[in-house]
């Protein structure tokens, strides 16, 4: 072989070599790209850049952001709005309404009706003093984390048994005014046919941000009933509105007012977190929150009337260890 053909073999073995490298390189770049493209697709995805990220992550808000004010979603439930930390103070009245009504003819308990434009009357006396409602749970809310209560002045609406009446009268009223009520409802003895709500009454409450708490099962006497009458009036009562309903029902309201030491035990053991009686006064968190007061609200009373009995009952006295008087 020729020193020309050796010559030639070696140009063409260092032309193949730098061949290959060089497809070495594009396949290396070309891997490299390919790389690039899927980071910067799963970013994307994950909100890491790009302006539907963006938007993924500002709707990633803490759980209650949108009702901290509220602390119920429109279903009624109850949702975590953002606290100090520190429990707080609020002092607040609790109303008591029943029925949202004329009274009618030979009524046992008469005073406890309270025409419709009457209850209007009330709600817009209240809304014009700086008063607006609030419910139980968000009561609690503040107490144990310091949740606002504001802007203005707070009330607890109550309305006791389960009358249709609160949902074809008071509905509207509160709703107009943007406010929302306390249903403490019994289960038995105030059927539709005699003046009780219906389920879908009772999720139309829920709906409107109503919160759904409990009498019990019959609106027994509790302080005459045994250990399995409690648990059928008190534990019974409230798992049966939680399965039925989706609410938490965390607050009892003693029927007539009546309780002692061993109904605020069963009431306890149960699950709820507080209770309400009869007892007029504010309640404030150094109340011991099974013993709850509440003003009653009776038929005639006007809207300045209302908020004269508010500001005369602001320092009652506490609540009884028991109570067995009464009849509301």
């Amino acid at each position: 072989m020729s020193f020309r053909d050796v010559h030639a073999r070696r140009l063409e073995r260092e032309r193949l070599r730098r061949a290959q490298a060089r497809r070495r390189r594009v396949a290396a770049a070309a891997a490299l790209a390919v790389v690039v493209l899927l980071a910067a697709g799963l970013a994307i995805a994950s909100g890491g850049g790009g302006s539907s990220g963006s938007k993924q992550a500002a709707s990633k808000k803490p759980a209650g952001a949108s009702h901290a004010a509220s602390g119920t979603t429109a279903h009624g439930a109850t949702v975590a709005a953002k606290g100090t930390g520190v429990p707080g103070n609020a002092t607040v009245p609790i109303l008591m309404y029943h029925v949202i009504n004329p009274p009618p003819a030979g009524a046992p308990f008469p005073s406890l009706y309270v025409p419709a434009d009457e209850f209007a009357q009330q709600m817009d006396a209240l809304k014009s003093a700086g008063w607006h409602a609030v419910t139980m749970d968000q009561l609690r809310a503040n107490w144990t984390r310091g949740v606002p209560l504001g802007p203005g002045k707070p009330v607890v609406i109550t309305f006791d048994n389960g009358y249709t009446s609160q949902y074809t009268n008071a509905l509207p009223v509160l709703k107009r005014l943007g406010w929302v009520g306390v249903e403490n409802i019994q289960l038995l003895g105030l059927p539709p046919s005699q003046g009780g709500l219906t389920e879908q009454q009772v999720r139309g409450l829920l709906a409107a941000g109503w919160e759904l708490d409990t009498q019990g099962m019959t609106h027994a006497d509790l302080i005459r009933l045994d250990a399995a009458g409690l648990q059928y009036e008190i534990v019974h009562a409230r798992r049966l509105l939680q399965r039925r309903y989706g609410a938490a029902v965390n607050w009892f309201c003693y029927p007539s007012g009546h309780y002692d030491s061993t109904v605020i035990g069963a009431v306890r053991a149960a699950g709820f977190v507080g209770s309400t009686t009869v007892v007029p006064g504010w309640a404030a968190r150094a109340n011991d929150p099974y013993r709850l007061p509440r003003l009653r609200v009776v038929g005639g009373t006007s809207g300045p009337a209302l908020l004269a009995q508010i500001a005369s009952t602001e320092h009652a006295q506490t609540p009884p260890p028991s109570y067995g008087g009464g009849s509301a």
